[in-house]
């Protein structure tokens, strides 16, 4: 009995998990008579016409292209920054650089909300509203991702580093070709959070993005709710929202597992 309670709680937490996203998917596909759990469950009557409708009704495409862009260019420049900072945390020798390392982690104490109004102002006065890049610099000061950075790579054989310094290779290179490689696992683990983080952000979107054209595909989606869209439509494009998770995430599966499996291992 007592190995059976481990699987048994998983299932239950995994039941509880995922019925949302299948009540989601049904009402969806559901008739517009149907669109009532009871009426949901009768597969017979499946229909594509929401997921038609609401691209039809709604700039579906224009929302999901800002998606796009502000979540891929995010995890690019995030795990750029992130993996340079966390390198300097963990292998430089520098001064203040244990203080300068805990008052920046102290940042995540500090909730978005506080900074959200001086991050708006900043902005504004830069002429960054309805702009893709003040929709993304002001993510890329990411604290965590530095933090899972440097505790990542602080792991990393000393011996390596100073190999590659002994054969005269710069520290740009030293980046490029030692850290960058063996730190894969993590990039794809942070990318895989920071793409889900930014493609379902949705106050920092609908306070920058004030017109139609810059809407993201969350902030789109809840416009559509005071509109003259039904439910089945609404979930049709909630639907569509989730796919590129979900691919994302089967990309990417394998560097999560390997993430796991190495972040124990030491020189």
């Amino acid at each position: 009995m007592t190995r059976l309670r481990l699987p048994v709680l998983l299932v239950l937490v995994a039941f509880v998990t995922v019925t949302p996203f299948v009540i989601m998917v049904l009402v969806a596909f559901a008739p517009p008579g149907g669109r009532t759990l009871p009426g949901a469950f009768d597969l017979t009557r499946a229909t594509w016409h929401n997921f038609t409708d609401v691209l039809q009704s709604a700039d579906i495409t224009r929302w999901a292209l800002n998606s796009l862009v502000y979540s891929l260019v995010s995890v690019l420049l995030i795990l750029l920054f992130a993996s340079m900072a966390g390198y300097a945390f963990a292998k430089k020798r520098f001064p203040g650089r244990e203080v300068l390392f805990w008052s920046f982690l102290a940042t995540l104490m500090v909730p978005f909300q506080a900074t959200l109004i001086p991050y708006y102002i900043l902005v504004s006065e830069m002429g960054g509203v309805d702009t893709y890049w003040g929709l993304i610099v002001p993510t890329l000061a990411n604290s965590q991702a530095v933090f899972l950075m440097r505790q990542f790579i602080v792991q990393l054989p000393d011996e390596l580093f100073e190999a590659a310094k002994i054969d005269g290779a710069s520290e740009w290179r030293v980046f490029t070709t030692v850290v960058l490689p063996l730190i894969r696992p993590i990039l794809a683990t942070l990318g895989v959070f920071v793409f889900l983080w930014h493609w379902n952000d949705f106050l920092w979107p609908l306070v920058i993005g004030q017109s139609e054209a810059m809407r993201t595909l969350t902030v789109g989606l809840a416009t559509l709710e005071g509109e003259n869209v039904t439910i089945n439509q609404i979930m049709a494009g909630a639907t569509i929202t989730v796919i590129p998770c979900l691919l994302v995430f089967g990309l990417l599966q394998r560097y999560l597992t390997d993430s796991i499996a190495t972040s124990g291992l030491k020189s």
